[in-house]
């Protein structure tokens, strides 16, 4: 297991970098993929419940959400089309002999919105000056708070965070991750002003306090996917990703991290 975990790392890391400094449309590309198939993941979890939707319009229109809120503010077209596209077919649907159209058509509206709208903040946070160094100031000290919770909750934790939702998380391990974070945000920070010269941009007090409120809140992205799990008694959102899970998994706090760490770093720090 560790060594399968290893592995997809360290194939997926050089993927990653090679989009961030690629430029603003290879990461684009790169965070539709991902959209995509995580939208994937969070239909086959309903199906698994007995309740279906469409994939390709969750998909496309996820995607779409994705990609004109990443780059613009006009994305209402596209939310509405959502909407007027998902109604109709479940209108059709309905007349047709499903009898769940409602809660399909409200899923599928939910999942569009989550994944696209919150996903849409990594590409903005790409967009920013000096967005691929941003971008990579805010992701590491949430996987670095997630780390150090995994670590101090398994040989440390008592008390249960969340007992019905996620039963291994542990208050300890989430001060741990707090602490972790706050690092890493500082520490990444400190190193990325001086050898990138971006001193006037990047301070160690920005990755301090982005670290700090990252790692307070972006366990909620996991614990909203835990959620699902939860309710549909899965392990992982699926196989994709061999010792990891599927894609929701490996960005569920990540989804949260983004637009949070892009509204702290263009209210606050620009």
């Amino acid at each position: 297991m560790f060594g399968q975990r290893v592995l997809v790392v360290l194939i997926l890391l050089p993927i990653g970098l090679a989009a961030i400094f690629g430029g603003q449309i290879p990461f684009a590309l790169l965070v539709a993929l991902i959209v995509g198939l995580t939208g994937r993941e969070y239909v086959t979890l309903f199906r698994t419940g007995g309740v279906h939707t469409s994939t390709i319009i969750l998909v496309v229109s996820a995607v779409a959400l994705a990609l004109t809120h990443g780059f613009s503010d006009s994305d209402a077209p596209v939310l509405l089309l959502t909407i007027f596209v998902g109604a109709l077919v479940q209108l059709w649907r309905y007349e047709h002999g499903a009898s769940q159209s409602a809660t399909e058509f409200s899923i599928m509206l939910a999942g569009s919105v989550y994944f696209g709208y919150l996903a849409a903040y990594l590409i903005r946070l790409r967009n920013l000056p000096d967005g691929d160094w941003w971008l990579l100031l805010v992701l590491p000290p949430v996987w670095i708070a997630d780390s150090v919770a995994y670590g101090v909750g398994k040989n440390f934790g008592k008390h249960q965070l969340s007992p019905s939702i996620s039963p291994k998380k542990t208050w300890e391990g989430y001060l741990g991750g707090i602490l972790g974070g706050i690092a890493g945000g500082y520490l990444l920070a400190s190193l990325y002003g001086p050898w990138l010269h971006l001193n006037d941009a990047i301070l160690p007090w920005h990755g301090l306090l982005l670290g700090a409120i990252l790692a307070v809140i972006t366990p909620l992205g996991d614990l909203t996917e835990s959620l699902f799990k939860r309710q549909f008694n899965v392990k992982d959102s699926s196989h994709l990703l061999p010792g990891h899970g599927g894609m929701w998994d490996r960005i569920d706090s990540w989804l949260w991290a983004a637009p949070l760490g892009y509204y702290m770093i263009t209210l606050w720090f620009l």
